[in-house]
């Protein structure tokens, strides 16, 4: 969800041009890296984001491996193609396959209870299995969307002062009624990881998936120790880049606290998805595998990782987002192709919307699905009302210009025309809104993103 500006290590293999630089495909492969550069360089122009990196990979052919601004804003450091940065809820995937490593061991199971690795953390006599913390599903409070925990965050505490805090707290919904983004989830499945590996969650990820993919960049962040090659971080406010909110890395743990270059994600991608190198074919299926919620609704998120399309092709994503720093990692596992975005600045840029454009730049526009709406479109006109990450969640749907639209309850939120692609769904970009109708009356809209589904009700 961001950018910056310094050039380095173009591979100009493939793209269909000749040895000599002199064909049409080379000049399709400079036309290509230049929609890149201006896709990365725009929002650093306009003063969103200090710095980025980027890695571009298709197949055998590396399109590009690219710093753009600077890795320190107040010592005016250019920022290097193998710069690494704090890469947040990208962490999850990494906890996602180091559960999965265990699976095919025979150590544990996804059905497993999770009181049976941590009797201490305590459920309320609810019974949550492995895999309902691997997708958002548990219905435990998220530590992250607890106001005690902006003190909390600040310093090195020992680990139960978190798990006391968050077991005080009701559950938002029982175990598989919903789907809520949530960071304690993957937290406790850090320390589930620690307890059957006998390892520490640093040592078993570096050991076990960090060394086996080649990754040279990688490590667990440090707010204290020297790494050399890691961007500074920036948050933003209305005057632009500030120096980053301080967190202890005690917290975002499994959840969020990995590091990583672009390139090196790039690693990851193929060692994980494309040669087997993590997970054995059957755990990688379950990998990547979606479960159900209880009603039978298909979620578009599994042990880690999103696994809804974009740009109509399949995709195997993740987003982060932590102080100072934005990521995305996405891979096309029928195209080959990886596309990763990391910025050193957590603002208004987008690393997503960088990366889905660059995508776009390389595989091509999505196909239009959309098509009439079935009948007037003026009853899927309203507020509707439910549970969200942390507060509850509220949006308005109008009719515009014969378009329906959707605004959030956050201030900077804006209008959004939607596309109507049938069956009372309408979409955005990769969120679907699911209206319910009962006897020609629309009561409810689903919202199903992947990151999360859960069902809001018409305001009367």
């Amino acid at each position: 969800m961001r950018r910056f500006t310094v050039m380095i290590a173009i591979g100009l293999a493939g793209c269909g041009g000749n040895s000599s630089g002199a064909g049409a495909g080379d000049a399709a492969r400079r036309a290509l890296v230049a929609t890149i550069d201006s896709i990365v360089t725009a929002p650093i122009a306009a003063g969103k984001v200090v710095g980025a990196s980027i890695a571009v990979v298709k197949g055998r052919d590396t399109i590009a491996v690219k710093g753009f601004g600077k890795a320190n804003l107040e010592l005016d450091v250019p920022t290097p193609p193998r710069t690494s940065y704090e890469i947040g809820s990208v962490t999850k995937q990494f906890t996602g396959a180091a559960i999965m490593q265990l699976v095919e061991q025979g150590k544990i199971s996804l059905d497993d209870d999770l009181s049976k690795y941590l009797p201490d953390f305590k459920t309320g006599g609810r019974k949550i299995s492995i895999r309902r913390l691997l997708d958002h599903t548990s219905g435990i409070k998220g530590y992250t969307e607890i106001p005690e925990f902006r003190e909390i965050g600040l310093v090195k505490r020992p680990i139960d002062t978190l798990l006391k805090l968050v077991q005080k707290k009701p559950f938002d919904f029982e175990p598989g009624e919903e789907q809520i983004y949530n960071n304690t989830a993957f937290f406790l499945a850090g320390l589930i990881v620690e307890k059957v590996s006998g390892m520490s969650y640093q040592e078993y990820v570096q050991k076990n998936l960090f060394d086996k993919a080649g990754m040279k960049d990688a490590h667990y962040c440090s707010e204290t120790r020297i790494h050399k090659g890691k961007a500074t971080g920036y948050d933003s406010d209305s005057a632009g880049p500030v120096l980053k909110a301080p967190l202890s890395h005690v917290w975002p743990y499994a959840a969020g606290s990995l590091c990583s270059s672009a390139i090196d994600l790039v690693a990851w991608n193929e060692a994980l998805h494309r040669d087997g190198k993590i997970l054995g074919p059957a755990a990688y299926q379950e990998f990547i595998t979606p479960y159900k919620l209880n009603d039978g609704t298909l979620v578009g998120y599994s042990k880690g990782i999103a696994v809804y399309g974009r740009l109509g092709h399949r995709t195997l994503h993740h987003g982060g987002g932590i102080n100072g720093f934005l990521s995305e990692n996405m891979y096309f596992p029928d195209d080959s192709l990886s596309v990763v975005v990391l910025f050193n600045t957590a603002g208004p840029g987008s690393p997503d919307e960088a990366a889905e454009a660059i995508a776009e730049a390389v595989l091509g526009k999505a196909p239009d699905l959309s098509k009439p709406v079935d009948g007037d479109i003026n009853r899927f006109a309203g507020t509707f009302t439910g549970r969200g990450r942390g507060r509850p969640a509220e949006f308005v749907f109008a009719v515009d210009a014969g378009k329906l639209t959707v605004k959030g309850q956050a201030p900077r939120d804006s209008a959004r025309t939607l596309s109507y692609i049938g069956n009372n769904t309408f979409t955005r970009e990769y969120l679907n809104y699911i209206f319910a109708d009962q006897g020609g009356k629309i009561t409810g809209v689903r919202l199903d993103g992947g990151y999360g589904n859960n069902p809001l009700k018409r305001k009367p």
